[in-house]
């Protein structure tokens, strides 16, 4: 399995109807076949030294391999999605993990 995390700092002067919009950007990669578990969430009301709550969005999705995590990669939905939301992003950061 591939453990896929993007963590979305969107820009400070970002709307309410524009994080609305991009949170049901978001939804949309879930529909990219080779996606096995998905996670759209925002930031824990946890208060510890060790915790981020910086960002905006958090996208975790699940693969079976990596041949499926490249398949995400070049999947219109996700270009589709890259297009019309990254002139949101003030940071974008990844995590990628394999069990």
């Amino acid at each position: 399995m591939i453990a896929h995390h993007v963590l979305f700092w969107l820009k400070a002067d970002t709307s309410a109807d524009q994080k609305a919009a991009f949170r049901k950007g978001l939804q949309s990669l879930e529909q990219i076949e080779v996606v096995k578990t998905f996670h759209i969430g925002t930031p824990a009301p946890i208060e510890r030294a060790v915790v981020d709550t910086t960002y905006t969005f958090s996208l975790l999705l699940f693969f079976e391999n990596l041949a499926a995590h490249d398949v995400y990669q070049v999947h219109e939905i996700h270009k589709a999605f890259l297009d019309e939301f990254r002139v949101l992003f003030e940071k974008v950061i990844i995590y990628d993990a394999v069990s």
